[in-house]
Protein backbone atom coordinates (compact mmCIF):
# COMPACT_ATOMS: atom_id res chain seq x y z
CA UNK A 1 0.00 0.00 0.00
CA UNK A 2 3.00 2.35 1.00
CA UNK A 3 4.29 2.17 -2.34
CA UNK A 4 1.48 2.62 -4.26
CA UNK A 5 0.76 5.98 -2.38
CA UNK A 6 4.35 6.81 -3.14
CA UNK A 7 3.68 6.04 -6.60
CA UNK A 8 0.59 8.06 -6.76
CA UNK A 9 2.28 10.81 -5.04
CA UNK A 10 5.32 10.77 -7.50
CA UNK A 11 2.41 11.31 -10.32
CA UNK A 12 1.01 13.84 -8.75
CA UNK A 13 4.18 15.93 -8.30
CA UNK A 14 5.49 15.39 -12.17
CA UNK A 15 2.11 16.60 -13.45
CA UNK A 16 1.85 19.34 -11.36
CA UNK A 17 5.23 20.35 -12.14
CA UNK A 18 4.52 19.51 -15.81
CA UNK A 19 1.50 21.98 -15.50
CA UNK A 20 4.03 24.71 -14.04
CA UNK A 21 6.80 24.52 -16.74
CA UNK A 22 4.03 24.54 -20.19
CA UNK A 23 2.88 28.01 -18.03
CA UNK A 24 6.12 28.91 -18.32
CA UNK A 25 6.95 27.76 -22.19
CA UNK A 26 3.49 29.62 -22.79
CA UNK A 27 3.17 32.41 -25.16
CA UNK A 28 4.33 35.81 -23.47
CA UNK A 29 1.57 38.38 -22.46
CA UNK A 30 0.89 41.46 -24.85
CA UNK A 31 1.22 45.08 -23.81
CA UNK A 32 2.57 48.30 -22.63
CA UNK A 33 4.76 49.62 -19.76
CA UNK A 34 6.42 52.82 -18.66
CA UNK A 35 9.47 52.90 -16.69
CA UNK A 36 13.22 54.78 -16.41
CA UNK A 37 14.98 52.92 -19.47
CA UNK A 38 18.23 51.22 -18.19
CA UNK A 39 21.65 49.78 -19.74
CA UNK A 40 21.59 46.33 -18.41
CA UNK A 41 25.52 46.59 -17.45
CA UNK A 42 25.32 49.52 -15.18
CA UNK A 43 22.36 48.96 -13.34
CA UNK A 44 23.46 45.23 -12.89
CA UNK A 45 27.31 45.96 -12.22
CA UNK A 46 26.52 48.86 -9.87
CA UNK A 47 23.19 49.57 -9.85
CA UNK A 48 23.90 52.95 -11.45
CA UNK A 49 20.16 54.70 -12.69
CA UNK A 50 18.51 58.18 -12.84
CA UNK A 51 19.37 61.55 -14.16
CA UNK A 52 22.97 61.36 -13.12
CA UNK A 53 23.76 58.57 -15.02
CA UNK A 54 21.74 59.62 -17.91
CA UNK A 55 24.75 60.72 -20.55
CA UNK A 56 26.96 57.07 -19.09
CA UNK A 57 23.55 54.90 -20.29
CA UNK A 58 23.38 56.69 -23.43
CA UNK A 59 27.01 55.79 -24.54
CA UNK A 60 26.40 52.44 -23.05
CA UNK A 61 23.70 51.87 -25.21
CA UNK A 62 25.20 52.88 -28.54
CA UNK A 63 28.04 50.84 -27.61
CA UNK A 64 25.42 47.99 -27.80
CA UNK A 65 24.93 47.10 -24.33
CA UNK A 66 21.35 45.38 -23.82
CA UNK A 67 18.76 47.31 -22.06
CA UNK A 68 16.23 47.04 -19.30
CA UNK A 69 13.36 49.19 -17.94
CA UNK A 70 12.65 49.37 -14.84
CA UNK A 71 8.94 48.89 -14.29
CA UNK A 72 6.46 50.63 -11.46
CA UNK A 73 7.20 47.15 -9.03
CA UNK A 74 10.75 48.31 -8.90
CA UNK A 75 12.00 44.96 -10.99
CA UNK A 76 14.20 45.28 -14.26
CA UNK A 77 12.91 44.10 -16.94
CA UNK A 78 15.19 42.79 -19.80
CA UNK A 79 14.17 44.50 -23.40
CA UNK A 80 15.07 42.24 -26.90
CA UNK A 81 14.28 43.63 -30.47
CA UNK A 82 11.60 41.95 -32.13
CA UNK A 83 12.82 38.98 -34.90
CA UNK A 84 10.63 40.88 -37.52
CA UNK A 85 11.11 44.60 -37.21
CA UNK A 86 14.07 45.52 -34.66
CA UNK A 87 13.80 49.28 -35.56
CA UNK A 88 11.59 49.92 -32.26
CA UNK A 89 14.21 48.46 -29.93
CA UNK A 90 16.50 50.47 -32.06
CA UNK A 91 15.05 53.84 -31.66
CA UNK A 92 15.38 52.99 -27.81
CA UNK A 93 19.24 53.23 -27.48
CA UNK A 94 18.91 56.81 -27.96
CA UNK A 95 16.33 57.31 -25.31
CA UNK A 96 19.06 55.49 -22.42
CA UNK A 97 18.74 57.22 -18.91
CA UNK A 98 14.82 58.27 -19.78
CA UNK A 99 11.16 57.68 -19.06
CA UNK A 100 9.78 55.28 -21.71
CA UNK A 101 7.03 53.55 -22.71
CA UNK A 102 7.59 50.85 -24.48
CA UNK A 103 4.63 47.96 -26.04
CA UNK A 104 5.68 44.17 -26.83
CA UNK A 105 5.22 41.14 -25.24
CA UNK A 106 6.28 40.08 -21.63
CA UNK A 107 7.73 36.60 -21.29
CA UNK A 108 9.83 34.36 -18.62
CA UNK A 109 11.95 31.83 -19.23
CA UNK A 110 14.13 30.54 -16.53
CA UNK A 111 13.43 33.39 -14.12
CA UNK A 112 14.06 36.23 -16.61
CA UNK A 113 11.40 38.18 -17.93
CA UNK A 114 11.97 40.40 -21.10
CA UNK A 115 10.03 42.37 -23.31
CA UNK A 116 9.80 41.50 -27.06
CA UNK A 117 10.09 45.29 -28.28
CA UNK A 118 7.46 46.09 -30.92
CA UNK A 119 6.57 49.66 -30.00
CA UNK A 120 8.71 52.42 -28.02
CA UNK A 121 8.58 56.18 -27.50
CA UNK A 122 9.71 58.87 -25.45
CA UNK A 123 6.87 59.17 -21.88
CA UNK A 124 5.28 62.38 -21.70
CA UNK A 125 5.32 64.12 -17.93
CA UNK A 126 2.67 63.95 -16.19
CA UNK A 127 -0.09 66.94 -15.85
Amino acid sequence: MKRVLGIATLFALVLVASIGFADGMAKGKPGTWKGELLDAGCYLGHGAMGEKHKECALKCAANGMPLMLMGADGKAILLTPNHDNADPYNSLKSMAGSMVVVTGTLSERGGVRGIDVTGAKLATAAK
